[in-house]
């Protein structure tokens, strides 16, 4: 099911002085949800022995949209269902503009949810399967046709309300799914991998329909997936767990540039960033089979990264290996070496001579070396530039 909760009698009765003042639907103009900031404190979650969800805190302003990402089993899922009331804490609150949610269930939390699988009645139209929250809840026939019409309007499906979902696309099926949320004008909006069963395209395509919706709404939405691009595209901020630990949350440039520890670091851009052991050696730093120059105050053994976009293939540099694997962009690309030091891979012009079982040199771009404790659980220091 994919509407979770049923809008406070109070805010259903406000809806219905505005209509019968007039505007909104019979302007056909958007008619706004309430915008609601949350906050989590404190939040564990286990299944039996197994802790998914360790005391997570996080604050999520109104009107923002806010990407929760991490490689399968981090606690990213679980911890949108407890937002829900679909899951039960086992420590900790939800509260949404003050109130404490925790004890509520999802009907009583004026939450709308759209899940990975689209889950529409396959006997419905579209606009009977977007009308069918709304009449379980006894909202009146022409206030169900002012909000099907305006939600199909805001995700161009007016011209599809007559088909069943046999009849759509992925994409169009997905668009009805947010549809049936957004009648409901909830005061928050979560999505779960909702893009995850559409082809190459169609993400690309919902991506951008997600990002035009978010901004025409002005509501806060919370979005759970496993794709980096998917959060580093969406999100006003990006929250980062693995293991049920927040790792770091903050715009999506600033994690990219200036990754809390390690696992960040490489989880965010793709390549990976490539991670290299060294230790300080005067004004170096010294790992097996390279040598660069030191920046700041760090000392001792360090975890030394290098993103690919900051390394290119050169005639000359303080890397050298063999090229294993190539991959070709056209107006660029990326080499994969084997290298003393352990993997790496780095950016090369499209237009350079690149192919497996060549012998390569690699160099850094500029000021490029961020550092982390030699166990990379604490960033150390980022170049200059993106500090």
């Amino acid at each position: 099911m994919t509407v979770l909760a049923t809008p406070s009698a109070v805010n259903r009765g406000l809806e219905r002085r505005v209509r019968r003042k007039g505007t909104p639907a019979e302007t056909g103009s958007c008619t706004l949800p309430r915008v609601s900031g949350l906050r989590l404190v404190g939040i564990k979650k286990s299944y039996g022995d197994n802790p998914v969800v360790k005391g997570v805190d996080l604050d999520v302003a109104p009107g923002e949209f806010l990407v929760m990402v991490g490689p399968s089993g981090c606690g990213k899922t679980t911890l949108l269902r407890v937002i829900a009331g679909l899951e039960q804490v086992d420590a900790g609150q939800v509260l949404m503009d003050g109130q404490d949610l925790t004890p509520l269930p999802p009907r009583d939390r004026d939450v709308g949810m759209v899940f990975q699988s689209y889950a529409l009645y396959p006997h419905m139209s579209v606009k009977q399967n977007l009308a069918f929250g709304l009449e379980l809840r006894q909202v009146p026939p022409a206030e169900i046709d002012a909000r099907v019409a305006e939600a199909a309007k805001m995700l161009e499906l007016s011209h599809l309300l007559d088909r069943k979902p046999k009849a759509l696309s992925g994409g169009q099926r997905q668009r009805v799914a947010m549809g049936r949320v957004i009648v409901r004008r909830p005061r928050l909006f979560l999505f779960d991998e909702p893009l995850s069963n559409l082809d190459t395209a169609l993400r690309v395509q919902m991506r951008g329909e997600l990002a035009r919706l978010h901004r025409q709404l002005g509501v806060t939405m919370i979005y759970v997936t496993h794709d980096q691009v998917e959060a580093m595209t969406l999100a006003t901020r990006v929250a980062v767990f693995n293991k049920g630990v927040l790792q770091q949350v903050g715009p999506p440039l600033e994690l990219y540039h200036r990754p809390a520890n390690t696992f960040v670091a490489t989880f965010l851009g793709s390549p990976s960033m490539n991670l290299f052991e060294a230790r300080r050696d005067g004004s170096r730093f010294v790992g097996q089979g390279f040598a660069l120059e030191a920046r700041g105050e760090v000392t001792g053994e360090v975890k030394l990264g290098l993103r690919p976009q900051d390394l290119s293939v050169a005639a000359d540099g303080p890397f050298s290996g063999e090229v294993e694997a190539v991959e070709r962009l056209g107006f660029d690309g990326y080499a994969f070496l084997k290298t003393a030091a352990g993997p790496l891979a780095a950016r090369f012009d499209g237009s350079v001579p690149v192919d497996v079982g060549q012998q390569v040199k690699v160099k850094p771009l500029g000021d490029v070396v961020h550092l982390f404790s030699a166990d990379g659980a604490k960033a150390l220091w980022h170049p200059e530039a993106r500090r």
